[in-house]
């Protein structure tokens, strides 16, 4: 059974956006694919970003064994910077950063999902004041 996909909190995504870590990139890339699931249920096309995650989106023919007729792939980096509206789709894919495959591919209408001034700003541990 796949896992499932639930976008992280608020503050845990803008701490993430601001120090960048590969865990970080690994929590923002399953988070981002969460707020698509979301805003795009459905089982038609399969975007991945490996190597930490992959989700099936938009309403459509299901797929359910081998290689779907639908299929994005890009970086994680790529996937993050799309999400938060640092890339365009269109930029994205003159590039060469997605790779995309069959009908209903054009996540264009659906991005950016967040951006930087969508996430609340950090909580400092030590004195719990709002960073500016």
């Amino acid at each position: 059974m796949p896992v499932r996909l639930r976008p992280a909190a608020p503050s845990a995504v803008a701490q993430a956006l601001e120090h960048r870590t590969a865990a970080d990139d690994k929590l923002l890339t399953k988070h981002f694919l969460a707020v698509l699931v979301e805003r795009a249920p459905g089982r038609s096309v399969e975007v991945r970003v490996p190597p930490y995650a992959a989700a099936q989106v938009i309403e459509g023919a299901r797929h359910t064994r081998g290689t779907p007729p639908a299929v994005i792939e890009t970086d994680p980096t790529t996937w993050i910077a799309l999400a938060t509206g640092e890339l365009t789709w269109a930029d994205a894919l003159t590039r060469g950063r997605i790779t995309a495959s069959g009908e209903r591919t054009d996540l264009s209408a659906y991005l950016p999902l967040s951006t930087r001034e969508d996430t609340p700003p950090a909580v400092t541990e030590t004195t719990n004041k709002i960073e500016d």
